[in-house]
């Protein structure tokens, strides 16, 4: 082919991110729902004050390291909410529902991620951390054909090539019951880094904005091997469920979150038919999908 000429468009195939395999685990129904309907979900004021606070984090890094104080990074929520603000539906969500859905004045709700951002500064001092990447698409073909793709909030590098993996929650740091839970994303990009760079990260490290307090974790690579055999039983698992198209649903406590009840069998609702075009467009063509009557 003449350099710079362009082939036809690769196929679109479909890809295993960290949370739709955490949606898996939770409820298979509920993967259908985000991965293959798209159905539309309510936003809350307080996932985007996560997305605004992950805005001014990113960009913080873009100022000189001796600049990157608190006080400019209080000087970075505004601009960052008026790029997000450009939205509609997001400006007229938050001015709702305010501060934790109270119906909080902006002002006061804009404080609050101000509050989370200047918490940050106890936890790292980002004058002494230059990151090789921020909100970087990390994806990799394992060998048995099973895509895996995500973003990493910061990966950072030292001198030596070890690497650091860096996530930053607006919440609080889990109970110890949960923290596997929690760390389950930190081990998929864990995962991911090491079979394309050929490196195990030292550390996974989980910052929690909400009480200032943070969560780290060593990978082994004994422990990356079997959570790559976990990934690829998962995915095992919904390529099953397209070709029948029987997404079964699992009754949790968190279905209490949950905005599909109304068509959730558990609930009494009837999920609409298995969108078979849908899941098609989203690179499934290959697979046997059959519709359910």
């Amino acid at each position: 082919m003449p350099a710079g000429a362009t082939g036809p468009a690769a196929p679109r195939r479909p890809a295993l991110s960290p949370s739709r395999a955490a949606d898996f685990k939770t409820c298979p129904l509920l993967y259908r729902f985000r991965a293959i309907d798209r159905l539309p979900e309510r936003r809350s004021a307080a996932a985007v004050r996560g997305t605004l606070v992950h805005a001014v984090l990113e960009r913080l890094y873009d100022l000189p390291a001796a600049q990157r104080t608190p006080e400019a990074a209080r000087a970075l929520v505004a601009p960052a909410w008026e790029e997000l603000a450009a939205d509609p539906e997001v400006a007229a969500l938050v001015t709702a529902e305010g501060a934790e859905g109270a119906g909080e004045p902006l002002e006061s709700w804009l404080a609050s991620a101000g509050r989370l951002v200047e918490t940050y500064f106890t936890l790292e001092d980002p004058s002494r951390i230059e990151p090789h990447g921020r909100e970087e698409l990390v994806e990799v073909t394992l060998p048995d054909g099973l895509l895996l793709r995500g973003y990493v909030d910061r990966l950072d590098v030292a001198p030596n090539g070890a690497l650091r993996v860096v996530d930053y929650k607006t919440g609080s740091v889990p109970r110890e019951a949960f923290e596997a839970k929690a760390l389950f994303q930190m081990k998929f990009y864990a995962l991911v880094l090491w079979r394309t760079r050929g490196v195990v990260a030292s550390q996974l490290k989980l910052i929690y904005l909400g009480d200032g307090d943070t969560l780290t974790y060593a990978p082994e690579e004994g422990e990356l091997v079997r959570f790559e055999r976990t990934l690829a039983a998962i995915w095992a698992a919904i390529e099953r469920a397209v070709a029948t198209g029987d997404f079964r649903p699992n009754r949790t406590r968190l279905c209490s979150w949950c905005d599909h009840q109304a068509l959730c069998p558990s609930f009494g609702g009837t999920p609409p038919p298995f969108p078979a075009e849908a899941a098609a467009a989203a690179g499934w063509a290959s697979l046997p999908v059959v519709e359910r009557d």
